[in-house]
Parts: structure tokens; C-alpha cells; sequence
């Protein structure tokens, strides 16, 4: 028995010495970081900047261009070193940018709609006007029966989305419970796995045919190409609230066919009524304008370093600057902008001298496949199975995308390495609520560029609030972001970075191959 409490003993000493090992900045750093984060927070005003200014952002468009040119600026504004707009990667999609849209039901009554015209599909002649027929094809053998019978026509796609009464809050925050389950290892035996339940049962796999949808899909394309109807109408978004998705468009190719988003309750309005036998027509103008602008950009600035042997190093915080055309890109991913910038702001205010780098990366084309993240890791980290130099230079990497929820803490991607520098870093940032480390993994986002190569790469953990009902859509704009959440996670971003930026030690690369991280909890 002693000697068993003595090996536990001797456990416990070395891992207190490896949390010890790391460093934590000063109480009294943690006053000023806090004092100038909570105190004197320009939260509120670049919200605004980042929003009623800037407008959508979608990649490659005018509007994204113009966004980092006043980005850039705006870093300038704060004194940070070398602001500037950098090609990430090629994006074969070019730009797009609406200029007009317009679509209302004018038989068998007039109404007007909200809608958003789905980016890269083309324009009407002018103001059209036309009858509408329900779209339905599930087979090749539904193509059939439109040959001949769609030209002129508006094309209503058949309801892929039903609305049903919900009893949960619009909006919510992790509760205790919930955020003690999220630091639970799900590695250890007998944890509910993706695959199935616990037991070895696993869920029975719906057969996906690929082959046969893009078969599908390509012969509807070219029917529409052939036949030239006047627009395709989608349903797609509830509460009456148009969502936001892209085609697949890419430079060179022929104009597609005009197509629009319609929230499922006006959508299914006039589904419904020619089911009945009601003639519905409507009427659209749409100007969409295509530019050949292939390239998709990131913004950088950074803090330089200061240590002779630690400053080429880089502690990497960063967040996606491009969203969706509908709104402004409020919560997805503005909020993500705002806290990162505040961020460097505080640390700039304050005349921090960092030992390493803290470099902000403002990413692009993250919503059509982290084109940004990737291009980023591809020019300067890690490039065919090879490493670049620098890849031994990159100490850490804090992402955010998940809306503008407060911090709880910070997904760390099984990474047990990563455990005891966070462990240290949170000492005084705690009575801010940033108090649990999961060793899940969390995915979908920019951080996943950099895990693939095992780099230390970790997003946050937040309260959910109401992202998942209004990102990509047309109300994600100013009024869906929590200032008072944003102005405590930038606070935290700046502690954290600075811990990272002097701490003598650099979490190491993840020894195992990450898996394809899933989707956000």
C-alpha cells in the first residue's frame, strides 16, 4: 500500500511540476490587460465599424475588398506594426456583388417578399415577370415532364424544409452542468461515440450514392441551361428570414440561371396554393454583378517581438473576415474580427513589449473552404507534407467563429500537452468565467487548417446565445451581437496572448494526427 501511495505521490509531483514549468504573466498585467479591456473598451465602436460600415463580405466580392482596405486602416488607427492585405490563395469562383434585388407575388394578390439571391447565379432582363411551377425532380425520370414546358417560367423548388412549433428558447448560455460535461475526456471507454450508441450497436448507415446525385444534379443543370427560365426559387430560413448559400459558379463559365432564397413560409405559400389549382405569378428584377477578381486575401498586423532569440516566433490570434452577402456578417464572423482587434488594441494601448510575435490574421474565403487559413498555412508553415520555416516558429494559434458568446473556456483538440499551459494561463482570467479546459476536439472553422498538421490550434468555448438561428442569414447584422459578451472575450484573447508570447515554453506539436474534427457542439 505505501508503495503504491508513493508512486501516486510521485504522479502528482511531476505533473505539479510540469503545470509550474509554465508561465503566467503578472497580477499586476492582469489589472492593466483588465482595467483598459473593461474600462476604457472600444467593444462598441468597432462593432459598428465592423458592421453598419463594412456591409457583407462576401470572398472575393467589392464589398470584401473594400472591407480590408478599411480594415487596414483601422490597425494603422491603433499603431500596430505593418498592417496590410496579403494573397492567401487562388479562388476560381472570382467576385460577385448584388446591386439590386427585387421579387414580390402579384397573382393572386400582391406581396412583397424578403429574399436573398443566391451569390454567383445571374441576373434577370430587367424586371420580369412570369408564372410559377413547382420544381420537383428526385429521379432523372422527373426531368421529363419540364422539356419544353419551363421557358419563361419561375421555378419554385420543391420544400425541402418544414416549420415546426418550437418550445426552446431562442436563445441560450451553457449552464454548469453542461460546461463540467465539455471537460469530460470523451477518449476514455464507454462515452456515447459518433458512431453509435455504447455496446458496439452501431447506427444503421443511410446509403449515399454520390455518382448518381452529381449525375442528377449535372442534368438539371444543363435542362435549365436549355430551357432559360426566368428564375429558380429556393425555400430555405424560418421566421420569415431568407438564408444565404452560393453557387458553383466558377470564372469562364456561361451566366447560371438567376436564382433566389425565400424564408419556407412565403415559399411554401404559393407552393400551396398551386397544389390548389391557383394560377401564382410574380414578378423580379435581379442585377448581379460578376467581376474576375480570383484571389483571396488575408489581413495581417502585428506586435513585434522583442526577445533576441524568441521574437521571430509568432502567437497567432484570428478570426474570418469574409460572411455571407445578406446581412453584415454580424455574428458570423465579424464578432470573431471585433474580439481580435480589440485584443491587439488593449495590448497596443498599454505598450506591451511582447518576448515573441503576436500577429493578427484577419482571414478570407473561409466560408467557401477556409481558403484564407489554408493559403496561410501553405505559404509560410507546412506545404506538401513538408514543413516551411515557419512551422518550428509557431507557438499557438486562438481562433473565433462560433458567434458572440462569452468565454467559458477553450476546446485543446486531445492535445494533453496543451493542459498544463492553460492550466498556468488562466490564473487570473478565471473570475472573467474562463474557468474549463475540454480535450475535445471542435471543427468547421479556420483553426482546422493548422490542426491538420498538428499545430497547437484551439477555438473557445462560448455560449451559443442565438447563432444558430440567424448566421447566414439576412438578420445577422449589429443587433445580434452581445457587446458586454465580446468586450470580457477580448480581454481574455489579450491575457492569453501575452501569456503565450512570453512564456518560456511552446505547446508542442500534437504527437498524434488529429482526426477530421466534427461539426460545432
Amino acid at each position: 500500500m505505501k508503495k503504491v501511495l508513493f508512486v501516486f505521490s510521485l504522479l502528482a509531483m511531476v505533473c505539479a511540476g510540469s503545470v509550474n514549468a509554465q508561465v503566467s504573466q503578472s497580477p499586476e498585467l492582469a489589472t492593466k490587460i483588465k482595467n483598459e479591456g473593461l474600462n476604457n473598451s472600444k467593444i462598441e465602436e468597432i462593432s459598428q465599424f465592423m458592421t453598419d460600415l463594412l456591409g457583407s463580405r462576401l470572398t472575393a466580392s467589392q464589398q470584401k475588398r473594400r472591407a480590408e482596405s478599411l480594415v487596414v486602416e483601422k490597425l494603422k488607427e491603433f499603431g500596430l506594426s505593418n498592417p496590410r492585405a496579403e494573397f492567401a490563395a487562388e479562388f476560381p469562383r472570382g467576385g460577385w456583388d448584388v446591386v439590386k434585388t427585387y421579387a414580390a407575388m402579384t397573382s393572386p394578390y400582391y406581396c412583397a417578399f424578403s429574399v436573398n439571391p443566391k451569390a454567383w447565379t445571374g441576373s434577370t432582363n430587367g424586371l420580369v415577370k412570369g408564372e410559377c411551377v413547382v420544381f420537383d425532380v428526385q429521379k432523372k425520370e422527373d426531368l421529363d415532364k419540364y422539356r419544353g414546358n419551363i421557358a419563361g417560367k419561375i421555378l419554385l423548388r420543391a420544400p425541402t424544409q418544414t416549420y415546426n412549433i418550437g418550445f426552446q428558447p431562442l436563445a441560450k448560455r451553457y449552464t454548469e452542468e453542461e460546461l463540467e460535461a465539455l471537460s469530460q475526456d470523451r477518449r476514455t471507454a464507454g462515452f456515447i461515440s459518433p458512431a453509435g450508441p455504447p455496446g458496439g450497436g452501431a447506427r444503421p448507415r443511410i446509403p449515399f450514392d454520390r455518382a448518381s446525385i452529381m449525375e442528377l444534379q449535372n442534368l438539371t443543370n444543363e435542362l435549365l441551361a436549355n430551357e432559360k427560365p426566368l428564375c429558380i426559387v429556393t425555400g430555405r430560413g424560418t421566421f420569415n428570414v431568407p438564408s444565404g448559400s452560393g453557387g458553383s459558379y466558377k470564372v469562364g463559365d456561361p451566366e447560371p440561371v438567376p436564382e433566389i432564397i425565400m424564408p419556407i413560409e412565403d415559399h411554401g405559400r404559393m407552393v400551396r396554393l398551386i397544389q390548389k389549382g391557383e394560377k401564382v405569378e410574380m414578378e423580379l428584377e435581379l442585377i448581379n454583378k460578376f467581376t474576375d477578381d480570383q484571389e483571396v486575401h488575408n489581413v495581417y498586423a502585428e506586435i513585434p517581438g522583442t526577445d533576441p532569440k524568441m521574437k521571430d516566433e509568432i502567437v497567432l490570434i484570428g478570426a474570418h473576415l469574409d460572411s455571407w452577402h445578406g446581412g453584415t456578417g454580424a455574428a458570423d464572423n465579424a464578432s470573431g474580427c471585433i474580439v481580435m482587434m480589440e485584443a491587439m488594441r488593449i495590448l497596443q494601448q498599454l505598450g506591451i513589449k511582447p518576448k515573441r510575435t503576436i500577429r493578427i490574421a484577419l482571414w478570407g474565403g473561409e466560408e467557401q473552404g477556409l481558403f484564407g487559413s489554408r493559403g496561410y498555412m501553405q505559404n509560410y508553415l507546412f506545404k506538401d507534407n513538408k514543413k516551411l520555416p515557419g512551422f518550428d516558429k509557431f507557438a499557438l494559434y486562438l481562433n473565433m467563429d462560433n458567434g458572440s458568446g462569452r468565454f467559458h473556456g477553450i476546446y485543446l483538440e486531445n492535445n494533453d500537452a496543451a493542459f498544463p499551459f492553460f492550466e498556468a494561463w488562466k490564473k487570473y482570467i478565471e473570475p472573467l468565467g474562463f474557468k474549463y479546459l475540454s480535450p475535445r476536439n471542435t471543427g468547421s472553422t479556420d483553426h482546422v487548417s493548422f490542426l491538420r498538421a498538428g499545430l497547437p490550434a484551439y477555438q473557445f468555448i462560448q455560449d451559443p446565445l442565438e447563432y444558430n438561428r440567424t448566421y447566414h442569414t439576412i438578420m445577422d447584422t449589429y443587433e445580434r451581437l452581445s457587446l458586454g459578451d465580446l468586450t470580457l472575450d477580448a480581454t481574455i484573447v489579450a491575457w492569453l496572448a501575452i501569456c503565450a508570447a512570453d512564456d518560456p515554453g511552446r505547446i508542442p506539436v500534437n504527437p498524434v494526427q488529429p482526426q477530421q474534427p466534427g461539426p460545432r457542439p
